[in-house]
């Protein structure tokens, strides 16, 4: 065998088998789109295929009977309501299979399934059902594509950077948010009540900044790099985080003032009562 015929024959063994849809509505024309994307060459089959024009490009359609002889595999995509012209084709159904994917109004509302009822229409038809829990916007969307989803979901490689700063940025919320908590707790008149003074002014003053401390590091890190990149600046105005980190910042500046040693001793002494006494009483002494 020569290898243009070898190639003949592989083709011929992938080629796709052709796909007939009866019904050009909504449903009828998004699955023949899905089809003809998966490469199922599809007919369509109507009562009036000249005012048929709202199909796939590639689609053709012939009448019912043209339609059904160029397919073994049928989808049904009518009402019940429509199937009056059904057992007039019942030659062109035998051993082929006829896929209902229709849907009633309401639940009960015929005493037999469609299929069912399909099935007493057409009986050498093999009927079977399917796509009832699918809508046609879900096939027009792509949403049930699962191997196009996988290919637009790639893998990104790992920031180690950017997964750093983010488990920081929630661990210092949290934190922050905890102590903010307890602040507020030890605030009603129910608990300062019971917690001595030493206690409730350690809360209160240590406890109060390191809260603060928290949650300026917290909004820090949410801007990161932020302040670096002009596009940031709109209307060359500072981002919303950077105004509302001045206040905390300036209390922390100060704070950080205050608690130098030398500094300290001397706020100390004020607060325990010192008092600096006049050059002329420092010269007499």
């Amino acid at each position: 065998m020569e290898i243009s015929e070898m190639a003949a024959v592989g083709g011929n063994e992938h080629k796709q088998e052709t796909i007939c849809i009866l019904g050009t509505g909504d449903f009828g024309h998004s699955l023949g789109m899905r089809l003809l994307k998966s490469g199922y060459p599809v007919v369509f089959g109507s009562r009036s295929p000249q005012e048929s024009s709202l199909l796939p490009s590639c689609a053709q359609i012939f009448t019912h009977t043209e339609a059904l002889k160029k397919a073994k595999i049928i989808f049904l995509a009518v009402h019940r309501e429509n199937y009056d012209f059904l057992p007039a084709l019942s030659s062109f159904l035998d051993g082929k299979v006829l896929v209902d994917v229709s849907n009633n109004l309401r639940k009960n509302q015929y005493p037999e399934s469609n299929a069912q009822y399909l099935s007493k229409l057409v009986p050498k038809a093999i009927v079977v059902k399917g796509f009832n829990t699918v809508s046609a916007w879900a096939l027009q969307s792509g949403s049930l594509d699962a191997n196009k989803q996988s290919k637009k979901n790639k893998t990104m490689e790992l920031n180690k950077v950017q997964s750093w700063r983010v488990d920081v940025y929630f661990a210092l919320g949290m934190m922050g948010f905890g102590l903010y908590v307890l602040l507020g707790i030890t605030s009603l008149p129910s608990v300062s009540n019971v917690v001595n003074w030493r206690e409730f002014r350690f809360v209160q003053s240590k406890l109060g900044h390191v809260t603060l401390l928290l949650c300026t590091a917290h909004t820090a890190v949410y801007g990161w790099d932020r302040f670096l990149q002009s596009k940031r600046y709109k209307w060359k105005l500072p981002q919303a985080y950077m105004l509302g980190m001045v206040i905390p910042c300036i209390v922390l500046v100060l704070k950080l003032i205050l608690i130098t040693p030398c500094v300290d001793r001397i706020v100390t002494k004020i607060r325990q009562g010192w008092e600096r006494k006049p050059k002329h009483k420092q010269a007499l002494v």
